[in-house]
C-alpha cells in the first residue's frame, strides 16, 4: 500500500459504517452498496483502497477467470463485480486462504461466494450477496481490472475507500475521504455527547435538543 493509502485509510480509524454513512448522506454522497454484508457478524471495522474487479458472462469459447490476485496489496480491499449473479461464484476457499496470506484486508463481491467455511474458520472478512456451491468457470470470465464497477448500485473506481463492518458496505469517493472522514468525526463527537447528556439525567429529547440530532446527517441547503 502507498503511504498516500495509508494517510488515507488512517483518517477512518475509530469511525465505523453507520457514522461515515450519515457523513455521506449529509454531504449528499453517494456510495452505500446496497444488499452486500458480511458472512456473518463481522465484529471489526474494514477500511482499505478498492483493487477492482469486473466480470461479465463467458466468450465461447470461455476466458479466463483471472490471477489477478497477484497484483493486490496488503491492505487493499478486494471489490469484484460479478453484477449480482447469484447462480455461480467467483471465490472460494484456495483465494480465502491465499488472501490471508497476503495480508490483503477484505474481499467485497457483488455475487455470491463458496467454501464459506474457510472464511469463517480463518475470520477472514467477505461481503457478499450470499452464498452459492456453483463454480464460475466456464459461466463468468474477468473482463478488467482497476475499472470502475458497480457494486450494490454503488460506483467504485480503483482506490476509494472502502469501509465495511457488520453493518455493511460503504464506498468514499478517494478525492472527498478526508472532508468524510472530518465531518463523520464531528457527528460521531455530537453523538457522543447526548449519550452522556441521557447517563447525567436528561431525556432523550432534551439531549437531542441540545446537540441539534435531527439536523446531524441532513443535507446542508
Amino acid at each position: 500500500m502507498q503511504q498516500e493509502d495509508k494517510e488515507l485509510v488512517a483518517l477512518f480509524e475509530g469511525l465505523d459504517t453507520p457514522g461515515v454513512s450519515d457523513a455521506m448522506d449529509k454531504l449528499g454522497l453517494p456510495g452505500h452498496c446496497f444488499g452486500i454484508m458480511p458472512l456473518d457478524n463481522y465484529a471489526g471495522v474494514v477500511v482499505g483502497p478498492a483493487f477492482t474487479v469486473k466480470y461479465v458472462a463467458a466468450s465461447t469459447p470461455a476466458g479466463s477467470v483471472g490471477d489477478f490476485i497477484d497484483d493486490v496489496a496488503a491492505g487493499d480491499v478486494l471489490v469484484i463485480d460479478n453484477d449480482g449473479r447469484t447462480d455461480c461464484t467467483v471465490w472460494g476457499d484456495i483465494m480465502t486462504q491465499y488472501a490471508g496470506s497476503r495480508q490483503i484486508a477484505a474481499t467485497v463481491i457483488d455475487g455470491v461466494c463458496r467454501d464459506v467455511s474457510r472464511a469463517l474458520a480463518d475470520r477472514y472478512p467477505l461481503f457478499t450477496r450470499g452464498r452459492f456451491m456453483r463454480t464460475g468457470k466456464d459461466r463468468v470470465q474477468v473482463e478488467g481490472v482497476n475499472v470502475p464497477v458497480s457494486i450494490g448500485k454503488a460506483r467504485v473506481v480503483a482506490r476509494d475507500i472502502v469501509v465495511a463492518d457488520a453493518n455493511g458496505v460503504l464506498v468514499v469517493p478517494r478525492v472527498r475521504a478526508q472532508e468524510v472522514a472530518a465531518l463523520a468525526r464531528k457527528i460521531e463527537a455530537a453523538e457522543s455527547q447526548i449519550r452522556a447528556q441521557i447517563e447525567q439525567g436528561k431525556t432523550l429529547g432534551e439531549a437531542r435538543a441540545a446537540m441539534g440530532y435531527h439536523t446531524l446527517q441532513r443535507k446542508a441547503q
